[in-house]
């Protein structure tokens, strides 16, 4: 491991004591009978509270004859991150610091080139499975089935109950030989490609970095080729990775199978500062290859499989929702793949804020709500250093399997 792999995993077991009892279960229970379709699964359970996290800036002052506040800086360079009074209850409960010194009064002035730094306290992230499946694994690479609910990388809420984080705190081990001879093997594995946390399947990790780089570019090379709106018998030819997505969908598709090719921009989105991503006209090129695979007419529901040409942020949500087929249960995309709500009036005020400063939770719905049903299934792909081509698939929920896939799956039970 890195250093920085084992500070983190040092901190998180000295800080947390049960989870070293946790560790050592997590080995046990790689040890066992594995989960079907899996070689193991391994996950250390989540502390009370994550460790906190810290901001920094660097103050630049753009007009010398102007003199700018502490409250002034971050209520106007962070106002996404709190109102006013929130940043005021940051400042004099003695969470910034200046130049390595807390400072509690909200008028101090600035003095250019001083170092700023913002502690966020502790706090209690909602709740996320921890265990994870590994599908496939050799000395570049690992598969591994994310369940929905388990966000991959760190952002908002969720800074430690992350796939990532998981990964950092597995002990993985590499055969010796393999470990003399490559120079390029990283701590741990790390994810090249995003799943939304509600999504759940397959998800690519790289051990080394010739793996990350070259699977990174399969994923990016998928993007370049969708904005050349290649035509559906081009589709999966000559491609070093192909993507494949079970979803069930509102009402019934006409067509057994339709090609999107709808642009993915980001749009105004009020409670996500950044913006979120929709079909929008002036966004980047994506491409979609839904097929039928059944009708449940007595549901009006569809299940459908999706190959994706592309991976823009929540495609197949805002694609399938763009055709007038939002996935069931999703809360944020409507028809015509836009947010499903209506803004509220503005209150014409920022005092309200949550406990720790910063503003409460939107009301409407955001990009990492569950609830809908979409899987990774299983992709195809040009291994990255031997070139030979892997499949590696991820068994289905019950609900995304078809009616035959149930009555097989049930002999093999013996059900």
């Amino acid at each position: 491991m890195s250093a920085d792999s084992l500070t983190y995993k040092r901190i998180f077991l000295n800080t947390f004591p049960g989870a070293m009892a946790a560790a050592a279960a997590e080995t046990q229970m790689g040890d066992g009978a594995p989960p079907p379709g899996a070689l193991y699964s391994f996950g250390t359970p989540w502390p009370e509270l994550n460790q906190g996290l810290t901001y920094t800036d660097t103050f630049r002052c753009a007009d010398a004859d102007a003199a700018t506040t502490l409250i002034e800086f971050y209520s106007t360079n962070h106002k996404s991150s709190a109102p006013l009074p929130g940043w005021i209850k940051r400042i004099r409960n003695g969470q910034i610091t200046v130049d390595g010194e807390v400072v509690t009064d909200p008028d101090m002035t600035l003095v250019d080139g001083s170092k700023l730094v913002y502690h966020r306290f502790p706090w209690q992230e909602p709740f996320a499975p921890y265990l994870l499946e590994v599908l496939y694994e050799d000395d570049d690479m690992v598969a591994l089935n994310k369940p929905s609910g388990l966000q991959v990388l760190p952002k908002g809420l969720f800074q430690q109950r992350t796939v990532l984080a998981q990964l950092q705190l597995k002990d993985w081990k590499m055969a010796s030989s393999c470990r003399f001879k490559r120079k390029d093997v990283q701590s741990h594995p790390v994810p090249v490609h995003r799943l939304g946390r509600g999504t759940s399947g397959l998800l690519l990790c790289a051990k080394t970095k010739v793996a990350k780089v070259r699977l990174a570019s399969y994923f990016a090379e998928g993007a370049i080729n969708a904005a050349k709106k290649r035509d559906k018998s081009e589709f999966s030819e000559e491609r070093k990775i192909s993507k494949f997505y079970r979803a069930l969908v509102t009402g019934i598709l006409d067509d057994d199978e339709v090609v999107v090719t709808q642009p993915i921009g980001l749009v105004h989105y009020p409670g996500v500062a950044e913006g979120l991503y929709a079909a929008c006209s002036s966004g980047k090129p994506a491409m979609s290859k839904v097929c039928v695979l059944e009708r449940l007419a007595h549901q009006n529901h569809t299940l459908v499989q999706v190959e994706i040409h592309s991976g823009r942020p929540h495609q197949i949500r805002i694609h399938l929702a763009y055709i007038g087929h939002p996935l069931v249960d999703d809360p944020l995309y409507g028809i015509g793949g836009h947010p499903n709500f209506v803004e509220p009036e503005s209150t014409g005020t920022d005092s309200s804020f949550a406990s720790d400063g910063g503003y409460e939770r939107p009301l409407q719905p955001v990009p990492g709500d569950c609830g809908y049903h979409l899987h990774a299934h299983w992709l195809v792909l040009c291994h990255p250093t031997t070139n030979k081509m892997v499949k590696i698939t991820a068994p289905l929920p019950q609900i995304l399997q078809t009616r035959e896939e149930r009555r097989a799956a049930a002999e093999q039970t013996g059900g």
